[in-house]
Formats: structure tokens, sequence, C-alpha cells
């Protein structure tokens, strides 16, 4: 899909609220269709969490099709199914492109810039919105409507300032990274305007586990490799990979996408997540091998010479509790090791956050039904997803449908 516009709209002017990559998206659109656009940002350079995404590797999207890619999305997928097809994974790997950062696709489907990190994408982006005429006030805050409508902006000086333009697109994130900038603190502002938003929670975070002190001493920092994740009760597929141990819990992909299950069990009093150490193997399998079992191997010996358990993860099934002698059992608890869980890590911890503006105060543009002219893009929606390029993805698509929303209602009341 081409981002650009007619020149139209010129004399018009947008708002956007945020610098995050929804925000910024939805700056160039606006600026090629030749409206006049200004970013407010609180921080003093944008986009600080797309940067701090890509600082280990830009995941900016992925390769999956479409039948395997809107599940990613949960009970969000029919709504940001038509976001998608306005501007999908394609699409951002041609806007890559047309940045010269072609992309390639890693081994996993997870698609990267052709540098890997976020810096070269950014410095070109920049660069661009620069030659589209984008206006950008840092250290901006945005507190809230004044009693005409405008935006009140908060300065690095404190001093305050009101706002006005023809069409405003928030983007102003979750609440996760409070120090790069999402902080929630649109909720309450949106919240009197009587706009109906979900309470923003962590996701695509780790979990506290009340490790054995031994354990956490001794593991803390080592990954238990491809293992399957299930929440005990909750429907879904078993997540797959690698999970880290820290002192206080458990990391990593697997462990973030069951995050929604996760939430779920600990709001009902109680959640366990079952580990399979030896995922592509059955119990039946695992038990016919642990049938060989030398006279003078030690349970840990025995354990790594029939299944090829490492330490951690003969570690993991002690913490269960006293391991079982007979193959079967043994094999039994091998693919249903049982963790418990007792709570996420803060939502400053959290790479992302579930909940915000509720589908239902948005049309099918992203405009806020209660105040018009007014457009909601990025992580402020109630949705959430996994790592893996899906939460960029649906970020810039958003940001894309609220600017076309915007550039519209801009036709609308000329």
């Amino acid at each position: 899909m081409s981002l650009s516009g007619s020149a139209g709209r010129a004399g018009r002017t947008a708002a956007v609220v945020g610098g995050g990559p929804a925000g910024l998206i939805a700056a160039e659109v606006l600026a090629r269709a030749c409206v006049a656009v200004t970013v407010y940002d609180r921080m003093p350079s944008v986009p600080r969490k797309f940067l701090l995404a890509g600082h280990g590797g830009m995941n900016i999207t992925h390769s999956e099709d479409r039948v395997s890619f809107l599940p990613r999305y949960g009970s969000s997928a029919d709504a940001l199914a038509p976001m998608l097809d306005v501007f999908g994974p394609a699409d951002l790997r041609a806007w890559c492109d047309g940045l010269g950062e072609p992309t390639f696709v890693g081994s996993s489907g997870r698609v990267f810039p052709r540098s890997f990190r976020a810096n070269p994408l950014v410095r070109a982006w920049l660069a661009r919105l620069g030659e589209l005429g984008v206006r950008f006030e840092q250290r901006h805050r945005w507190t809230g409507w004044a009693d005409d409508g405008g935006l009140r902006l908060t300065d690095e000086d404190a001093a305050e300032h009101t706002v006005a333009a023809d069409v405003v697109v928030f983007a102003l994130g979750g609440a996760s990274w409070p120090q790069l900038g999402s902080d929630g603190g649109w909720v309450v502002p949106f919240a009197d305007r009587g706009v109906a938003v979900a309470p923003l929670v962590p996701a695509n975070v780790g979990l506290r586990v009340g490790w054995s002190e031994v354990f956490a001493e001794r593991f803390a920092g080592t990954p238990l490799k491809n293992v399957g994740l299930t929440v005990r009760g909750a429907a879904g597929p078993t997540a797959r990979g690698d999970v880290m141990v820290t002192s206080a819990g458990i990391e990593g992909g697997p462990v973030y996408a069951t995050g929604a299950a996760v939430r779920d069990a600990l709001a009902g009093g109680r959640c366990v997540v079952d580990f399979d150490l030896r995922p592509a193997l059955s119990v039946d399998q695992l038990a016919g091998r642990l049938q060989r079992r030398r006279p003078k191997d030690s349970v840990s010996s025995w354990l790594r010479r029939a299944v090829g358990l490492d330490p951690v993860a003969i570690a993991l099934l002690r913490e269960a509790g006293p391991l079982p002698t007979e193959p079967g059992p043994m094999a039994a608890l091998i693919t249903s090791v049982p963790v418990r869980v007792s709570a996420t890590m803060p939502i400053d911890r959290a790479i992302s956050t579930a909940g915000g503006v509720a589908w239902s105060e948005v049309d099918e543009t992203l405009m806020l039904r209660r105040l018009p002219g007014i457009f909601v893009a990025g992580e402020m929606l109630d949705w959430e997803a996994p790592t893996g390029g899906y939460l960029l993805q649906a970020s810039f698509s958003t940001g894309v449908v609220a600017a076309h929303g915007a550039l519209d209602w801009l036709d609308r009341v000329r």
C-alpha cells in the first residue's frame, strides 16, 4: 500500500501526541497528504522505546502467513484484521526498503532490517519526516484537554500551553518502560471524558516463582532449552522455546506467550505452569528410554544418559518434590513439571501492556466515538500480542489506519 496522499488538505493541521512507531507513521501519512503535522512527545528525543526494542536486534514484523499471524492477537484478532489488511507485514517490509533498510527473514521466521539494528532505520525515518515538514515539540507532556477542547501541554520548564489542531492522533503507548515515555498518564484524562479504558496490566513480562535458595543461587541466568509451557486449566496450544531462569522466576518468549492465561489464572487465585522438558517425545517414548538404567547410575546420571536432561532441567524436577524412581512416573513428571507462579513482574518491567481504550469506543477508522476528530493508535488500544514482531506490526498498522481516518475526517468537515 502506498503512503502517498493528495495535496487537497493544504493548510489543515494535525497534532500527533506520542512519538513512538504508531505516532510517527501516522505523522508520515498525514504529512504526505500535505497536512501540517506537529508531533508532541514528553521525551527529549524520539522514538525512545523503539530504539530500545532494536538494541539487541530490530525484529520489526513476522513472516508467518495470515492464518498463523492473526491468532497471535488473541481476542483482538478480529478487530485488528482490517488494520493489517490496510498495512500488513509486506507493506511494512516495503516501507523499510524505501528507507534504505531492506529486510530479511531470520531462521525463526522473524523479520529484521538488513543492519539488524534500529538506529539506521530511525535516522532515515526522522530525516524523511523532516523533509515532509513534520515539526517536533519534545519535552512536552500532554496533561488533558482545555475547556475549549484544545490540548493542554506542559513543557520542560513546567509552563503550560494550549494547542489547537484540526485533527488529533493520540499514540501514547501503554504503561511499560515509563522511563522511556509510556507511563499510562493518559488514562485518567480519557476516563474523565467518559472513554472506557480497560486497566493497563503487564504483558510480555516475567513471572515470579518461589524457587528454593539453592536452585536460585545456582541456576539464575541459566536457560531451560527447548521446553514447552502450558498454563494448567487454560485452553490453547503449548508455548515452546527457551526459558530463562532468574533469581525471582522465569523470563523468555514462551513465558510471554502465556501471559493472558497466566493473568486469568492468577485472578482465579492459583496459577500453575506445567513444563514439558522434552516436548518432542511422548510419555511412552520417554518411559521406554528410561527403562535403560544402569544399576549404579544415580538419578542425575540416569536422566542425563537416558533422556539427555541437563543439570538445570534435573534441578527443576527436584523443585517439584521427591523424584520418582520408576520409568513411568518419571516420564510423566518430565512432560509436566508443575511450577507455581505467584505473580507477574511489575508493569514497569514489562515489554508491553494489555488493556487500554476499549474497541467499542472507536469506530473502524479508530476515531473516538465520543470525541469526533480525535483518533487513537498503537498500544493505547486494548490489545496485546507476543514478542516476535507482532507488537510493532500492530502499532504501525493502527497508526496508518488512524492517519487515514484523520484524513477522511478532514475531508468531511472541510
